[in-house]
């Protein structure tokens, strides 16, 4: 009994030998751009004017936009399908990140996507949403009588150094 306990208590104190071994982690970030927006705006119509002045402008800025860019330099670009027709003018507003240059109209009427307007400049690396968009349609009295018709926005989160 008391050979048992000994030898017990000595392989207690016994050393084992370690084994280790290593591995390598190869790891990167990829550039992130999104742009992503909350829906459609409300209708644009335009009803009303002052007697002796054009008519009234319609805005909305019920929708928004959210970003994600670890980018530096970045800007937003805004462009539609197609030029708006004569006498209408269709500008935009887009919040500005934080540190980033916006937030003022932009007239986006005759810009398509080989002549996308800049609406917000100077973005770096950021993760925001809930950023308001404002559009307003204005028109002159020479537009006339304008139907219903639609245009597509296009926003274009790109690289703002080129």
């Amino acid at each position: 009994f008391i050979l048992a306990a000994l030898l017990t208590l000595g392989l207690g104190s016994v050393a084992w030998a370690a084994d280790t071994d290593t591995q390598t982690v190869n790891y990167e970030v990829t550039a992130i751009n999104e742009i992503s927006v909350s829906g459609d705006p409300s209708d644009l119509v335009i009803h009303t004017a002052t007697a002796g002045s054009q008519p009234d402008n319609a805005t909305d800025a019920t929708t928004t936009y959210a970003i994600t860019t670890n980018g530096t330099s970045m800007k937003i670009t805004g462009a539609i399908d197609e030029a708006m027709p004569e006498g209408l003018t269709l500008e935009v507003n887009l919040a500005a990140p934080t540190g980033a240059t916006g937030g003022t109209d932009v007239d986006i009427s005759s810009a398509t996507e080989t002549s996308a307007a800049d609406l917000v400049t100077g973005i770096g690396p950021v993760a925001q949403e809930g950023l308001t968009i404002t559009y307003t349609l204005s028109a002159t009295v020479a537009a006339g009588v304008v139907t219903s018709a639609e245009k597509t926005v296009t926003f274009t989160l790109t690289d703002g150094s080129v």
